[in-house]
């Protein structure tokens, strides 16, 4: 029962105004219990209540009609009449209010009713880990070890109660020193063999990537239950550590507990986490022989096992078995059928299962966004992007940065360079804070348009949002500097990343070889392979690359002979076209002929294209002639070969030959694609295209074009025009192609 203390009408009055809460009629669900507050036919709430002290019957009945309240406007009037009855100096009572209000996410009203407690209440255990639990359970984890301070420096110990929650706080902090702390009051109070305290102790642990600490705590337990077990396995899983999990599974079996649901469910997330999807999907397999309750958690661990595999077909058969068992109605499970489809290609079934969704939230958005993007259907995730925007009534189904993110990311691939830097702007002005993934998708943006200034300004938010040791962010840097021509700070971004990636090295040989630095590239290469890394494919790619600009032949061939020979990586096209480029470019066409007869795989027009370019460079026709079947073939339906071979006719007067060509590119429909060029001007990027319409200020562009080239005049300088198509060619073009 519970025991009422005197009752002061001063303090009713000072409580009552502190809490600014004004009598309400009570709705009819709880005015049915009104009766129950009556005594001897006499109304609880009549003047003289105000004097009287509450007896235990009362404390009961007010305690029932708080468990009954349904909405945060019955709570707010049932507290309003425990103050007026005078009822408010039970504990019980005020903890039990603080619980009601954390259940309809009222955390500021329950934390106001702490602070304004009489004092002696708080040497009370069970208030305190009321407004615990409600900060924990709504994520205030910062205000909650706050508390645990104050409760421990007023001199009042956790209990078993306690700690669970506290530790919980700890874990999504991920501080290890404060959970040492508190681990150490767990012993100092004797709560150690508590099952369920210890139970936390080893989720905490895991959270914190200490399984080796969490592994003895758990061997030393005198007294395990299946949530024990079950801590451990998903603890496993949460460190990608599979056969961890699997060893736990086998050992709990052996000491005759049955494995549950949830057992199952994290055995398999920890393959999936690893990456070992096809021993999920045979595990998953055995749980439903088994005989095994199946889980939603586990459908939609199995679904995003069918999205990075090949096994769609697999996926459509849970999609059947979800709607069987009537697991459709789990938000999370119709996400990961959305993000099932979409990683398939099926966009138009992921929207169905979308539309069919009678509440969605941020990741359902974000899911069906995601899609259309990686299907390269741009403008479509645009509008869904927008629609959200529109639709968004709260600030957690607002786009966010994943939302973004994706369309940027979308545009990008697609060569919208210009639109996709537009969303990044308008991403900014949302006050979105941007993520690595942004960062880089708009640094990448940033290098092939060569906005160098906007790369520096994005530079600065890298700087100010704490990113610069992010490595994706750090490689973003050095592409877009070293793209940009600005070597000095691409390297001094690469040597400021304290943990070099693969990705790094290669980005930094690339940056020197395309501007020339030949010699830079290769000692790169070598420090490189000082350091411990193990070159790749793309790699070699760079290395041969910038051997072939800086004219390193004897240097590029020894390269192409050590990838093989000593990293073992068998050569692709890019290699092809990049060794035939770079001996081309020397003139030795021969040789380069003679690797393309020696290929293991047929050319594509990168490699014929390659060769081509040196035929026309060195204005050798005959070995254009020897390969213009290949570069006319059917199968390679590229305009650049057409347009080389068509350039080298005419450079040698064979004005027929090279209408031909033409004739034949026209026939098959192929249209020569307009050369651009940007420049960035006041932070504005502008792009110029060949064939093009006058646009304003061009006319200056040109006035100052014909200045500089009377300057190349004087100076003796000279440019090699013979492959600029002039009027009076294209008018005999014309004629031989009448």
């Amino acid at each position: 029962m519970l025991h009422a203390a005197a009752a002061s009408p001063l303090r009713l009055v000072s409580i009552s105004s502190r809490f600014n809460v004004f009598p309400f009629p009570l709705p009819s669900n709880l005015r049915l219990l009104i009766p129950i507050l009556y005594h001897h036919h006499e109304p609880l709430f009549s003047v003289k209540s105000y004097f009287s002290v509450p007896d235990n019957a009362t404390l009961d009945s007010f305690d029932h009609l708080l468990q009954q309240c349904s909405t945060a406007r019955q709570c707010k009037q049932v507290h309003n009449q425990i103050l007026i009855g005078g009822a408010y100096q039970s504990e019980f009572l005020a903890a039990r209010i603080v619980s009601i209000y954390a259940r309809f996410g009222l955390v500021f009203y329950a934390q106001k009713l702490f602070d304004t407690s009489p004092f002696e209440h708080t040497s009370n255990l069970l208030l305190w880990n009321s407004i615990l639990r409600a900060n924990v359970s709504h994520g205030y984890i910062e205000t909650a070890l706050k508390i645990y301070v104050k409760m421990r420096k007023q001199g009042i110990f956790g209990d078993a109660f306690t700690f669970p929650l506290v530790i919980r706080a700890c874990a999504f902090l991920g501080s290890s020193y404060v959970g040492k702390n508190i681990h150490n009051h767990v012993l100092q109070t004797g709560n150690q063999n508590c099952v369920h305290v210890v139970n936390e102790l080893l989720g905490m642990y895991a959270k914190l990537g200490k399984m080796d600490v969490a592994r003895h705590l758990f061997d030393k337990m005198c007294e395990r239950n299946k949530i024990s077990w079950n801590m451990m396995i998903s603890g496993f899983a949460l460190n990608y550590d599979c056969d961890g999990a699997f060893e736990m599974l086998e050992r709990m079996e052996l000491e005759g507990l049955e494995p549950d649901d949830v057992t199952w469910t994290s055995l398999l997330s920890s393959h999936a986490r690893c990456g070992r999807n096809q021993e999920a999907l045979k595990l998953f397999d055995s749980m439903r022989m088994g005989g095994i309750r199946v889980s939603a958690e586990a459908l939609a661990v199995m679904l995003s096992v069918c999205a990075d595999l090949v096994a769609f077909n697999k996926g459509k058969a849970i999609h059947v078995y979800v709607v069987k068992c009537g697991f459709e109605r789990y938000l999370f499970v119709k996400n990961a059928l959305i993000c099932l489809y979409g990683k398939h290609g099926n966009v138009n079934d992921a929207r169905n299962v979308f539309l069919e969704m009678e509440n969605k939230n941020i990741v359902s958005w974000n899911g069906l966004i995601t899609s259309y993007a990686e299907a390269g259907l741009c403008d479509e995730a645009s509008a869904l992007l927008s629609q959200l925007e529109r639709s968004g009534n709260s600030s957690a189904m607002r786009p966010n940065v994943i939302s973004w993110s994706a369309v940027i990311g979308a545009f990008a691939s697609q060569g919208r360079e210009e639109e996709s830097l537009d969303l990044f702007r308008k991403m900014q002005l949302a006050n979105i804070m941007a993520n690595s993934v942004t960062i880089s998708s708009v640094l990448s943006e940033c290098a092939e348009l060569v906005a160098l200034n906007l790369g520096r300004e994005i530079h600065g938010h890298v700087v100010r949002g704490l990113m610069s040791k992010n490595i994706l962010v750090a490689n973003g840097l050095v592409n877009m500097y070293t793209k940009c021509g600005c070597l000095k700070e691409g390297h001094s971004v690469f040597e400021k990343i304290e943990v070099k990636d693969t990705i790094s090295w290669n980005s930094m040989i690339t940056g020197y070889g395309m501007n020339g630095h030949g010699e830079k590239a290769l000692t790169t290469f070598h420090e490189m392979i000082e350091a411990g890394f193990q070159p790749d494919g793309v790699t070699f790619i760079a290395v041969l690359s910038a051997c072939s600009h800086a004219g390193l032949v004897a240097k590029g061939r020894k390269f192409f002979n050590m990838m093989i020979r000593d990293f073992g990586i068998k050569p692709q096209m890019e290699h092809y076209a990049c060794i035939i480029d770079l001996l081309g470019r020397a003139g030795i066409l021969q040789e380069a002929i003679d690797i393309i007869k020696g290929m293991p795989m047929e050319p594509n027009v990168c490699v014929w294209g390659a060769l081509l370019n040196s035929c026309q460079m060195h204005k050798n026709t005959e070995v254009a002639e020897q390969i213009a079947s290949q570069i006319l073939s059917p199968d390679l339906n590229e305009t650049g070969g057409y347009m080389l071979l068509s350039n080298i006719y005419s450079a040698s007067g064979r004005w027929e030959d090279s209408a031909r060509v033409r004739i034949s590119a026209r026939t098959k429909g192929l249209k020569k694609i307009p050369g651009h060029s940007w420049i960035e001007v006041k932070k504005k990027v502008y792009m110029f295209s060949a064939g093009s319409t006058m646009q304003l200020g061009l006319e200056e562009v040109y006035c100052v074009l014909d200045e500089l080239a009377l300057q190349m005049e004087s100076e003796n300088h000279t440019f090699d025009d013979s492959f600029v198509e002039e009027d009076g060619e294209e008018e005999k073009l014309a004629l031989w192609a009448q």
